[in-house]
């Protein structure tokens, strides 16, 4: 199956194809597992994550969101152009970070409607195979950088929420949203 990224529509659907699962959920704690072989059945996959992103107005998703343990991730930060294809990355490693540590406003579809300052690197080189199998290199920097290490993140059991150093606002904006603090798991500074 050849699969052209930039056929797939990028619009909402009232029932998209994958549920996405929220905080407190294990599978969102488990480490996702490599990729062995690509198939039919993970361009699939791929498609209905894309699918499911765009119903949900995200700009990235990670496999474990939709209760699938396998490393993948989608993205697409200009999910506004038709013409600008997303990006699969299949058992993405990072290579290295670099830059400015930068504070940024992040969300995620995995703790709908809450937004967090985190401290990311600005820049990082990643590491992938796209669905055909080949291996790919990326170096990138800004938005695409924090989006890709947000995912990765996901891809071992990490969600935003766990790097939010303001643990008072972040209690605060979990509550609102009918989250628990219980269910964060703040990392080391």
């Amino acid at each position: 199956m050849t699969l052209t990224l930039t056929t797939i529509p990028k619009e909402k659907l009232k029932n998209p194809p994958l549920k996405i699962h929220t905080l407190g959920d294990r599978d969102l704690r488990q480490p996702a597992k490599r990729v062995s072989k690509i198939t039919d059945e993970i361009r699939q996959l791929a498609v209905d994550m894309l699918k499911t992103m765009y119903s949900c107005d995200g700009i990235g998703l990670a496999a474990p969101q939709v209760g699938i343990g396998k490393q993948m991730i989608v993205i697409d930060i200009h999910p506004d152009q038709p013409e600008a294809a997303p990006l699969v990355m299949i058992n993405p490693e990072i290579k290295s970070t670099g830059g400015p540590q930068v504070n940024g406003e992040e969300g995620c579809l995995s703790v709908p409607s809450v937004f967090m300052d985190v401290v990311r690197p600005d820049e990082v080189v990643v590491t992938y195979r796209d669905l055909e199998g080949k291996p790919q290199k990326l170096a990138t920097s800004g938005l695409l950088a924090r989006v890709i290490l947000h995912e990765v993140d996901h891809l071992q059991g990490v969600v935003f929420v766990d790097r939010v150093k303001n643990q008072s606002a972040l209690n605060q904006e979990l509550s609102k949203r009918g989250f628990k603090m219980k269910d964060v798991h703040p990392l080391p500074a």
